[in-house]
């Protein structure tokens, strides 16, 4: 036999089948009844609250149940129960409310040609507002395109959010950010961005710049399920756990990127918050639609970070109730009866049944509360239409098109702009200088 006929010791056997490759799908397509007894729910109470000092190694399970304060009759019950003063729930209900009516009204002003994109956070409100109220005001926030909430707890005027909307005269960022990509300094609130995941590094080099100079402010991020598969995130983590960053990682598990379902970032394997056990800091699995447990968590993680034990990775188990934004008509691709099915409630009404159980709320005053807010979101959108609406063409001078981007605008920069005002005047359009 010649050495060529030998068989190799590392050839396969010859009656394996063949390799298949495993495409996740979701479990519900359009017309599909849907049942979502899969999904596990423990009884609200159920999970133990470490101590804030403890080692992330100690509470692994954490990452994988639900932390869970509000009860199906309304009770907080459980160690993670915040017990929050009567006014503080009402003032987290309000703006709960606020968020989902400022939604209501942009999503229509959009449909009415007056901006060009709009993003609701329908379903998902006690994410943003309940984790603000358990931040510090100074505190900075680095979010995602659907923290929108995160303004409103924190005060942020609504004419200041509908000009940037609006693109319009009003518009402090002069209409160079697509709209609803806010940014406010002074309100803790980093520049939003539409490239996935970049916030979270951001956010980490900014937690390790406070703690460098021995600051006492922390850093909160903010991202959706898919953007996990980013690298930015995996970077961030890195860093954070290797300097014990103090950061929070909010992983907003809405179920959905546009149309991919969490699949296809790894939610057929494990949960999100288990990426936070690979890196060796703390997770949490959060129901994000109970307000009590989204703020307990993030209290907790805040001291955390606060006295020097490091960061932490929450995921907000949530569902996005609409469509990704007004570009998007998820009727194409699941069912339309999950939003009323999904398991975990509404957490507006969720928190509105809690305060009535108190005694400290009732329908009537709900019933008022709203309409009083519709009508001050209304309001404010006819003040903030005064500087001009985006589907009225452009509102900002044209050569401050290049302002804004360096402190001293570079040479080559200067030369870009003179030759598009000579265009300009060239071509004998008007147009507006600054």
């Amino acid at each position: 036999m010649v050495a060529s006929e030998l068989p190799r010791a590392d050839a396969p056997p010859r009656n394996l089948p063949g390799l298949t490759l495993h495409v996740p799908e979701p479990k519900f397509r359009p017309g599909d009844a849907v049942d979502f007894v899969g999904i596990e729910v423990p009884p609200a109470g159920a999970a133990r609250r470490p101590d804030t000092a403890a080692p992330a190694k100690d509470f692994p399970e954490l990452a994988y149940t639900l932390v869970r304060v509000l009860d199906e009759e309304g009770r907080a019950v459980g160690a993670w129960d915040p017990k929050l003063s009567p006014d503080t729930l009402r003032r987290m209900l309000r703006n709960m409310a606020l968020l989902r009516a400022f939604d209501e009204r942009m999503f229509r002003a959009q449909r009415q040609g007056k901006t060009s994109f709009y993003m609701k956070a329908t379903g998902e409100e006690a994410v943003a507002i309940a984790a603000a109220q358990a931040l510090a005001d100074d505190d900075m926030c680095f979010p995602s395109y659907r923290q929108q909430g995160l303004l409103i707890a924190r005060g942020y005027p609504l004419v200041e959010m509908m000009n940037q909307i609006y693109s319009n005269r009003g518009d402090k960022l002069q209409g160079k950010q697509l709209p609803i990509m806010y940014s406010a300094r002074d309100h803790g609130f980093f520049s939003i961005s539409g490239n996935l995941t970049t916030q979270y590094p951001q956010a980490v080099g900014w937690a390790m710049a406070s703690a460098a100079k021995g600051d006492t402010r922390i850093a909160a991020a903010w991202c959706g399920e898919g953007s996990t598969a980013e690298g930015d995130f995996h970077s961030a983590c890195t860093f954070a756990a290797v300097y014990r960053a103090p950061v929070i990682f909010n992983v907003v598990n809405n179920q959905w990127a546009i149309s991919s379902f969490s699949g296809f970032a790894g939610a057929e394997a494990t949960t999100f918050a288990a990426r936070a056990i690979g890196y060796g800091i703390a997770g949490l699995r959060v129901d994000g639609n109970d307000a009590l447990a989204v703020y307990a968590a993030t209290l907790w993680a805040a001291e955390r970070a606060r006295t020097n034990q490091g960061p932490t990775l929450i995921e907000h188990f949530t569902y996005r109730a609409e469509g990704h934004s007004t570009s998007d008509d998820p009727t194409q691709y699941r069912s339309a009866g999950e939003p009323n099915a999904w398991p975990l409630g509404d957490p507006i009404a969720r928190l509105k049944q809690h305060l009535i159980t108190l005694g400290e709320w009732d329908e009537a005053r709900h019933a008022a509360q709203d309409r009083e807010l519709a009508e001050y979101v209304r309001a404010e959108q006819k003040e903030a239409e005064k500087n001009g609406i985006l589907g009225h063409g452009l509102h900002q001078p044209l050569d401050s098109l290049f302002d804004g981007v360096f402190e001293e605008m570079p040479w080559h920069l200067r030369e870009q702009q003179q030759q598009m005002i000579a265009e300009e005047e060239a071509s004998g359009r008007p147009w507006a200088r600054k």
